[in-house]
C-alpha cells in the first residue's frame, strides 16, 4: 500500500489594523495564499492559467495551488497538496494586538516547497485579510506573522521553525506517518465512535448533495480522497484493490448513525470563475455504532486530510472524540 506522510504547520499572527473574519474564513485564507504565491513567484503572469504556461511542470506556484499532470488518468486536475485550517468559531472581530492563529497541512514531498510559502508571507501580510472595514479606509485588516510551528497533532509535539526578525528558518522534523495513524487507531473503540465535524462538510453521493450524514457515503468519499492523495503524493507501489474497496463499502452499509449535525449554507467567491460558489455542508456531531474495526485507520486519516468538497478551503475538517 502506498504510504502518505502529512506535515502540519501552525501560523501565529499579531493583528496590526482592525480585522474582521466571516464565520468560515478558510476560503479567504486560501485565496490570500494563492495571491501571495502568485505575486511573489510567478514568472509568467501573462499566462491566463497555469495550464497555459510552458513552465508549469517546474513551477512552485503550479505545484502548490494548481498542480497539473499531463499523464493523470483522471484528467489534468489532481488533488491539491495542501489544506487550510481556518480559525474555528463564529465570525470575529480582531483589534490591533490580538492574536490570529490558523493552520496549513502539506502532503508528501510537497513539504520541500515550504520555503516558498514562508517567503511569500510578506505579500500575504500586506494584502490583508477579511472584510473591508470603514475604520481601515475600506481596506482589509493587516497582520504580522510572528511564529510558524511544525506539529504532530496526535502526540502534541511542536517545533518552532520560523520567528519574526530571525533570518534563519528551521527544517521541520515533525510529521504524521502511517505508523502514527495506526497507533491512534488502536486506541479507539471498535463499536461506537462520535465524530465532530468542525467545518461544513459537503458530500456528494450519486450526484446528489448529502444533507444528513450517512456512514457509507462518508466512507466512500473519504476512501476516494485518501486513495487519490496516496497515488499522487505517497511512496510505494501497491494500491487498494477494487474488491477491498467494495467490501469496505458493503460493511459500511451496516453501520448505524445517530445524526446530531445541522446544515450550514455557505458561499465562497471564486476569482477565477467570477461568481459565488456553494461550499455549504453539515457540521456538528454524529455517533456511529456497529462494526467499526475495518474503518478505524481510514477515519483517523480523515482527521488529517479532511473529506468532501472544498477541503483546501478548510471544509470537511473533523475530529474523532473518544
Amino acid at each position: 500500500m502506498r504510504s502518505l506522510v502529512t506535515h502540519h504547520f501552525l501560523f501565529t499572527a499579531e493583528v496590526v489594523t482592525p480585522l474582521e473574519l466571516n464565520e468560515h474564513s478558510g476560503a479567504a485564507l486560501r485565496g490570500n495564499f494563492f495571491e501571495a504565491l502568485w505575486r511573489r513567484f510567478c514568472t509568467n503572469k501573462a499566462a491566463a492559467t497555469c495550464a497555459d504556461c510552458p513552465l508549469h511542470l517546474a513551477c512552485p506556484v503550479s505545484a502548490l495551488v494548481a498542480p497539473l499532470r499531463e499523464e493523470c488518468q483522471r484528467g489534468r486536475d489532481i488533488p491539491r497538496p495542501y489544506i487550510i485550517l481556518p480559525p474555528l468559531g463564529t465570525a470575529r472581530y480582531y483589534g490591533p494586538g490580538d492574536i490570529l492563529v490558523f493552520g496549513l497541512t502539506l502532503f508528501g514531498n510537497i513539504v520541500q516547497l515550504l520555503p516558498y510559502i514562508i517567503l511569500s508571507t510578506g505579500v500575504l501580510e500586506d494584502s490583508g485579510l477579511g472584510r473591508k472595514l470603514n475604520e481601515n479606509g475600506r481596506r482589509r485588516g493587516k497582520f504580522k506573522i510572528r511564529q510558524i510551528e511544525s506539529y504532530n497533532q496526535f502526540s502534541g509535539e511542536r517545533q518552532v521553525i520560523y520567528e519574526a526578525g530571525k533570518p534563519v528558518v528551521g527544517v521541520p522534523t515533525l510529521s504524521v506517518t502511517a505508523d502514527d495513524v495506526a497507533a491512534r487507531a488502536v486506541t479507539l473503540p471498535a463499536d461506537r465512535l462520535t465524530i465532530n465535524f468542525l467545518t461544513p462538510t459537503r458530500l456528494v453521493d450519486r450526484e446528489a448533495v448529502v444533507h444528513h450524514i450517512v456512514f457509507r457515503p462518508f466512507v466512500q468519499r473519504l476512501l476516494e480522497r485518501l486513495t487519490a492523495l496516496e497515488e499522487e503524493y505517497g511512496v510505494g507501489e501497491d494500491y487498494r484493490s477494487l474488491v477491498e474497496c467494495q467490501e469496505l463499502l458493503r460493511l459500511a452499509e451496516n453501520v448505524q448513525c445517530g445524526d446530531g449535525t445541522t446544515w450550514e449554507e455557505v458561499k465562497s467567491y471564486s476569482q477565477r470563475q467570477r461568481q459565488s460558489m456553494p461550499i455549504s455542508g453539515f457540521s456538528g456531531k454524529a455517533t456511529f455504532v456497529g462494526n467499526l474495526a475495518p474503518f478505524l485507520e481510514l477515519l483517523v486519516w480523515g482527521e488529517l486530510v479532511h473529506v468532501g468538497k472544498s477541503c483546501v478551503k478548510g471544509n470537511g475538517w473533523y475530529r474523532i472524540e473518544n
